[in-house]
């Protein structure tokens, strides 16, 4: 993994940028947001889980990972420090997302270095994908 002076500098190359089929299926259903609320009637212009992807890369931060009050000597991992995550990002996005529009390609880049830092499976991503569609489709 890279230091973050190693990403400061220039350094940094992402894990692997080679497609991932799970996020390549994603990629190329092409229902961006802007298409999604046009067929909707929906005038929001950030799609309802922009926060929830903010959210997510704050805390896999090294921003996030500070020592806790309650156990001091317990050294915090982090799980995608932000800088990486950025480089991977800009990475990805100048590659293999590059026709996938803004946050759409910030989500992707994101489950990419997740996948590929074995926080999650592709099976579970598959899965939970599969999960979210039923529920939505039950409405």
């Amino acid at each position: 993994m890279a230091s973050s002076s190693n990403v400061e500098a220039g350094n940094w190359r992402p894990l692997d940028i080679n497609a991932i089929p799970v996020i390549e299926a994603v990629r190329l259903r092409g229902k961006s947001w802007d298409e999604l609320a046009l067929k909707y009637g929906v005038v929001n212009p950030d799609p309802p889980w922009k926060i929830d992807l903010e959210a997510t890369c704050d805390l896999l931060a090294e921003e996030s990972c500070s020592p806790s009050s309650h156990a001091p000597d317990l050294v915090p991992t982090c799980a995608l420090p932000a800088l990486e995550r950025r480089a991977e990002e800009d990475d990805l996005s100048e590659t293999i997302y590059a026709d996938v529009p803004y946050p759409e390609r910030q989500l992707l880049a994101l489950a990419h270095s997740m996948l590929q830092r074995g926080l999650f499976s592709e099976d579970d991503l598959a899965n939970k994908m599969r999960e979210v569609a039923r529920k939505l489709n039950e409405i």
